[in-house]
């Protein structure tokens, strides 16, 4: 589908009069009706009379032009706006201390303040009657015709290297705007005339009018879990990511919710302050954001969240319609002016004058490992390439799904990999779901009959807004991807945006409050984390049995069970795993509050079931107790199990026999036989070294149910009627030899 360019006066003069651009350079026009009396022998004539007939700059009373008058920055204001064709009527007002709303050049500045053009000065002043420098000139042209800010690009100019302007000078010389001045200088600081204005404002529109390529950029997040104290660290990475490129378009692609006590206290609210901050575009529904709805409010607390939203959401295959709190708030269109606090199917963004669309995805595994009542999920692939279609009858050749369907989740269910494969047309998918950290984008060029597409980029961050994704992505005429350069930002070490962390410190002293409050449990006795600190003779939770590890691992595998079941009652989770390295602290004895939960598993790690072998679960414990009786944090504590091995025997021979608890009896692991297994998402993933689970991962054979291990804990202790005091013995040494 062809590319859409700028319609502005000077690309239909140029149809008119049959503009010939020489070298991107010099612009030689027709005779027009407007001669000056001063501009006949000026090198700049063309692109001055062409302007001038147009309407956009004039002469003065004495019939001249004034070529080499220096050029006011209102001035300048004034001509790029008319060459846009901005809206000069209906313009917010852009609070330059300057600038009242009398002032003549007052619409011209606003528009293009409102257009991401033109930032002001630093005391928030525009100075309209100061001169224009080349250097400011060179950084509203790049950005009025959307050229970009090219550092890639070294022009021969020795007074560029150490200027700010420099990226926005190297894309007016890419593109042939400019090649600099007789001494080899740009002339940064150097005033510009009216007759250079002219020029370059041409030669400007003459290079985004004649099928160049189009860049922009993604900034991004996903699987965010509540984790608002992160927030102000990122606001200072985004601030930063707009400096470089203000018209950056930042998305989320869904799980704000559920994961700390941030949301348990405040169900959304202290997330949504700070992303409404932040200044989020766009977003798109997570499982998580439907974790309330089996409550006596049901999702009243996601309505007010989309309500109360500065942004606007997208989903193509979630259905509200039967939600009596979310069907007020869901538009059936793809709108090309969405409104803030409103879903809508799809929409579509106007950036540096191209039109992008966005459209949102939801894995359908929500209906079982969520609780969204009467919401429902169609299928993801057909309602895609509804979207794809709808976007190309539009006229929108760019096209972005923002998904949360996991990177390389069960390929039974849905995935991005998938996504890309089966639906033509989608230019990037920004991901979330399965926590992948992709430190550079993956690019899909095969459909799934292992033909060649047009490429489809995929990227996702992580989680727990440890990173914002950042991807800067070219197109070509015809709208097809031609490059994509992207990169994951790390947050920890950023300073926080200090209006973040005000708008935080009311959240977080509530927080911190309900980490001191009781859970109705009280432990007998200390529940020790032990280590052994290199003396092999002490026991460790990284080698040994603990009360702990026990309590972890039966909550895993009763809410597995639990969750399975409602997806297919007749699977059958027999055990449930957990890696000694997780276990991060004891539980004193007393009354347990929620602080010191969160602080035995403060890793976030999100419950997740597996189909593996009687044969690689053995390959596993191997893997497990290769150390003993060294410490190892894979030690794998176990429920509804029972493993015997002889630490006598040879790393990798040590395993005797694996049994699951069948009711009252225990049946032995057979190796061609298939089991379906809990544990956490780390682990599950190959993390400690486990690479058969890797493999059963990369197979589809792994389906993350996204609950949170901390919250997981919580709920199994509070349904106990009392606590252990000893360890059961589930993983024995059964070796003659003592420790």
């Amino acid at each position: 589908m062809p590319k859409k360019y700028h319609c502005n006066k000077i690309a239909k003069a140029t149809l008119a009069a049959s503009l010939v651009a020489m070298a991107g350079i010099v612009v030689e026009v027709q005779a027009e009706e407007i001669q000056f009396t001063d501009t006949s022998n000026n090198g700049h004539k063309e692109a001055i009379h062409n302007l001038a007939n147009q309407g956009i700059v004039s002469g003065f009373g004495d019939g001249t032009y004034r070529p080499n008058e220096q050029l006011t920055r209102g001035q300048a204001a004034k001509i790029l706006a008319n060459v846009l064709e901005l809206d000069i009527n209906n313009v917010e007002n852009p609070h330059f201390k300057d600038i009242s709303v009398n002032h003549q050049y007052y619409p011209y500045i606003a528009a293009l303040k409102a257009a991401n053009i033109i930032d002001g000065f630093k005391d928030n002043t525009y100075r309209p009657h100061e001169k224009m420098t080349r250097g400011q000139m060179a950084k509203i042209l790049a950005r009025g015709f959307g050229l970009g800010e090219d550092l890639a690009v070294q022009p021969p100019f020795t007074d560029v290297a150490m200027s700010s302007y420099k990226g926005y000078i190297g894309a007016l010389y890419k593109y042939g705007i400019t090649t600099g001045q007789l001494d080899n200088t740009f002339g940064v600081t150097k005033a510009l005339t009216r007759a250079q204005m002219a020029s370059f404002v041409v030669r400007a529109n003459n290079a985004s009018t004649t099928g160049e390529d189009f860049t922009f950029t993604l900034l991004h997040t996903n699987d965010t879990h509540a984790h608002a104290e992160k927030l102000p660290k990122l606001a200072t990475v985004v601030k930063k990511a707009r400096a470089d490129n203000p018209s950056a378009v930042l998305v989320d692609a869904g799980d704000v919710f559920s994961g700390t006590l941030f949301f348990n206290t405040f169900e959304g609210e202290a997330n949504l302050k700070l992303m409404n901050y932040i200044g989020y575009d766009i977003m798109t529904f997570g499982n998580h954001e439907f974790d309330l709805g089996s409550s006596a409010e049901g999702h009243q607390a996601l309505a007010e969240f989309i309500a109360a939203a500065k942004f606007s959401l997208v989903s193509s295959n979630v259905n509200v319609s039967a939600d009596t709190h979310l069907k007020g708030l869901f538009s059936d269109v793809i709108s090309s002016r969405p409104a803030q606090g409103r879903i809508y199917n799809g929409m579509i963004k106007d950036v540096d004058g191209e039109k992008v669309g966005f459209f949102g995805l939801t894995t359908a595994e929500t209906a079982d490992i969520s609780s969204p009542g009467s919401v429902a999920f169609d299928n993801y692939i057909e309602e895609a390439r509804k979207a794809v279609k709808a976007f190309e009858g539009m006229g929108v050749n760019k096209i972005v799904a923002i998904t949360h369907i996991g990177y390389d989740d069960n390929v039974n269910v849905d995935n991005d990999k998938l996504l890309a494969k089966h639906v033509e047309g989608i230019d990037v998918i920004v991901g979330g779901h399965t926590h992948t950290a992709l430190k550079t984008p993956d690019i899909i060029e095969m459909n799934a009959n292992g033909a060649q597409q047009a490429p489809t980029v995929i990227v996702q961050t992580g989680e727990y807004v440890n990173n914002l994704g950042s991807l800067h992505v070219t197109f070509n005429q015809d709208g097809v991807v031609k490059s994509a350069n992207g990169a994951l930002i790390a947050i920890s070490d950023q300073k926080e945006d200090s209006a973040a962390a005000t708008i935080l410190a009311p959240y977080a002293l509530k927080v911190a409050e309900v980490e001191n409050e009781e859970i109705g449990v009280t432990a007998d006795i200390a529940l020790e984390n032990p280590r052994d600190n290199g003396d092999v003779l002490l026991p460790s939770v990284r080698k040994d049995d603990t009360i702990l590890g026990n309590l972890i691992t039966d909550g895993m595998l009763a809410k597995a069970k639990q969750v399975v079941a409602n997806i297919n009652p007749a699977k059958k989770v027999v055990m449930a795993l957990q890696n000694g390295g997780g276990i991060r602290a004891p539980i004193n004895q007393g009354p347990i509050t929620v602080g010191e939960v969160i602080t035995v598993l403060p890793f976030g790690n999100t419950l997740a079931v597996m189909d593996v072998t009687g044969a690689e679960l053995k390959d596993a414990f191997e893997i497990s107790l290769k150390s003993y009786p060294a410490e190892s944090g894979g030690f794998l504590h176990v429920a509804g199990a029972i493993v015997k091995y002889d630490a006598s025997k040879p790393v990798g021979e040590r395993i005797v026999s694996i049994a699951y608890q069948d009711g009252g009896e225990y049946v032995e692991v057979k190796a061609n036989e298939t089991y379906t297994v809990a544990t956490n998402a780390f682990t599950a993933k190959g993390g400690d070294g486990y690479t058969m689970f890797a493999k059963a991962y990369a197979d589809g054979r792994v389906t993350e149910l996204g609950l949170s291990d901390w919250e997981n804990f919580r709920e199994h202790l509070v349904t106990l009627p009392s606590l252990p005091t000893t360890a059961e013995d589930r993983v024995q040494n059964i070796s003659s030899n003592e420790r």
